[in-house]
């Protein structure tokens, strides 16, 4: 019987990897990274053997998708962001029965999902980042999923999580789930200072971050899921928030009452906003 021993919401920038390099952004992100490396210790504590990624820098225009090879090596360049991430080694084992498992209970839900075991199908930094840092060692499995979906409802989403929920529990896996991907999400403008590296795009992104933080630190989920298809529109989510909304339809939705335990503190990269938060289960 499997488990669901963690869930969080993560952040991905890809200023972390740029932190370790010398130079003059060298420990910009070192909080960030202390709140990986905590989450990997907690996943180490509670047995986990396999962490899921919902990943909204995997982009998909129709169905849902899970990347399940059995393993995953390779040296990445962002396309987006090449002068951030260049020539980054990864490798880590994957399990591929339960991404196949992930998919077929959700398309017996009415969620079309497929599993993928392709080589060339590469993993994104929406999963390598945070595996980077709490997954070094290659302790644990990694199952990818995509969490761009460019043309799903938010609900879809929802049901999407429900069933990866029911998917773990049929499996033999101890997994951890996170939700890799932002709050607020509108880039700073082109040609804008480099120090804006550090600010938000918008003041007005930055306030409605700090309540969706207060929310979850109150456990009033029931009035985040409300808010969650506006704030997603008029703070610019990043891959339309899907990861949050798989994450929640983990957890059970609005009924989840449980404050969340924030590991890194709320920050601002690049003009949007952040955070490391664990959503306990008990």
């Amino acid at each position: 019987m499997g488990k669901l021993s963690l869930a969080a919401k993560v952040t991905h920038v890809p200023s972390l990897y740029l932190s370790e390099l010398p130079g003059k952004h060298q420990g910009c992100r070192e909080a960030a990274i202390q709140g990986h490396k905590i989450i990997g210790e907690r996943c180490r504590a509670l047995g986990v053997d396999t962490i899921v990624v919902s990943d909204v820098h995997w982009l998909v225009n129709a169905g849902y998708h899970v990347n399940c090879n059995s393993r995953f090596e390779g040296i990445y360049t962002s396309n987006e962001l090449p002068h951030f991430i260049k020539d980054m080694r990864y490798a880590y084992p994957g399990n591929p029965a339960l991404g196949r498992l992930i998919a077929e209970t959700a398309t017996r839900h009415g969620v079309g999902t497929r599993a993928h075991e392709i080589d060339s199908l590469e993993l994104e930094y929406g999963t390598l980042v945070p595996m980077r840092y709490m997954n070094g060692d290659q302790h644990f499995q990694v199952v990818s999923i995509a969490g761009w979906c460019a043309w799903h409802s938010l609900d879809e989403s929802r049901r999407f999580g429900v069933a990866l929920k029911e998917a773990i529990e049929a499996s033999d896996a101890n997994v951890a789930f996170l939700a890799s991907g932002s709050l607020s999400h509108r880039f700073n403008d082109n040609n804008s200072p480099e120090e804006a590296m550090h600010q938000i795009s918008r003041e007005f992104f930055k306030q409605v971050d700090h309540r969706v933080v207060e929310l979850w630190k109150a456990g009033d989920f029931a009035t985040f899921c409300k808010m969650l298809p506006e704030y997603n529109e008029h703070c610019y989510g990043e891959g339309g928030m899907h990861d949050t909304a798989m994450l929640l339809g983990l957890l059970g939705w609005d009924s989840y009452d449980k404050p969340v335990e924030v590991v890194t503190d709320y920050f601002t990269s690049s003009g949007t906003g952040q955070i490391n938060a664990i959503f306990p289960l008990n």
